[in-house]
């Protein structure tokens, strides 16, 4: 009797085929050695070391990869237990158009804290902090080539590539989940200082319009006020107000987040009719040119400071970093967060 054909063994949850093989869909399971507290995007990078972030984003945003079964974003976060489903993924050769990409150049930035379970740096402007959307490597790649020795480098948040300021990663897993748990709880306090249009009351107002994110016909993630959005809450206090000859008044003002939902502050003071100065997405954008013909060339917001709880020992931790000299236009007196 002819021997039927075995159906071939599905390898073990947690490992993946090797990124060219022509096998079928994979399903891994996450624990705590292997993914908890990870966005899925840099969790399917450690994974798959030889494949374009840019094609790990686009199989996601199609939805081939799952996550428990649903659909998921690639800044999703993953917890113990999960299931996910990756489709056989192939390493294409660069066409003459598509060079390989370069490795990631070490970079050194401002060192604000450091311990065994914790780095805080403060990020400059116009650097993201991670690879992806256009970006070949932002700031977490950049660490990771700086730092070869380190086992584990993972961003506990994110700032907007525009935005400078406090950005806090961690070293161990251990303090990865526990500083997410103190997110989800809303523990952390995070201030901005930032610069709009406009003469902002000198006192706290909040602002706690409902944002959704969507997608432009382009493709580009933007947010905007809406009933049907997720809930976000920014206590905006006015600190001085300012004339720039040629361009009007600002004002200076400080920003403390109690959520922290993609470009909330930015939305919240647009819909407000105090856009943030340099603004590119939702800001004044005729004032912007003249803004940059006048040699204040960035958008004027940066994460001042960022207090919580150390994830390992408790204790109060308050992380700052310095109002960049850009902001001296707007705070003749020295005014800060």
């Amino acid at each position: 009797m002819k021997a039927l054909p075995t159906k071939p063994e599905a390898p073990p949850a947690g490992r993946l085929a090797p990124s060219g093989s022509p096998d079928a869909v994979r399903l891994l399971t996450v624990d705590e050695d292997d993914g908890e507290g990870q966005r899925l995007d840099n969790f399917l990078q450690r994974h798959y070391r030889d494949i374009p972030k840019s094609h790990l984003y686009r199989i996601i945003r199609s939805g081939e990869v799952r996550v428990n079964g649903g659909r998921c974003r690639p800044d999703d976060r993953l917890a113990g237990g999960d299931r996910v489903r990756v489709p056989p993924i192939r390493r294409a050769e660069p066409g003459p158009s598509e060079p390989p990409v370069a490795p990631a150049a070490p970079i050194a930035l401002p060192i604000l804290f450091e311990d065994e379970h914790l780095l805080a740096v403060d990020k400059p402007e116009g650097l993201a902090v991670h690879g992806g959307s256009g970006v070949a490597h932002g700031v977490i790649e950049r660490l990771r080539a700086a730092r070869p020795q380190a086992g584990f480098l993972e961003l506990v948040h994110r700032l907007d590539r525009e935005t400078s300021g406090v950005l806090l990663i961690c070293k161990k897993r251990q303090a990865l989940v526990a500083l997410h748990a103190q997110w989800r709880g809303r523990v952390p306090r995070k201030r901005y200082l930032a610069a709009v249009s406009g003469r902002w009351p000198l006192r706290t107002r909040t602002l706690d319009q409902p944002l959704e994110r969507y997608l432009t016909a382009d493709g580009e993630r933007r947010v905007s006020v809406s009933a049907h959005g997720q809930e976000a809450i920014s206590r905006v206090t006015g600190l001085q107000h300012v004339a720039l000859d040629g361009l009007g008044d600002f004002s200076l003002v400080s920003v403390e987040i109690e959520t922290g939902r993609t470009h909330q502050i930015r939305v919240h003071l647009a819909h407000a009719g105090f856009p943030i100065a340099g603004d590119d997405k939702y800001g004044d954008f005729p004032l912007n040119r003249l803004l940059a013909r006048a040699g204040h060339r960035r958008m004027f917001l940066h994460a001042a400071r960022l207090s919580l709880r150390h994830p390992v020992d408790g204790r109060p931790l308050t992380l700052e970093a310095p109002t960049p000299l850009a902001f001296q236009s707007f705070a003749p007196s020295g005014a800060s967060a």
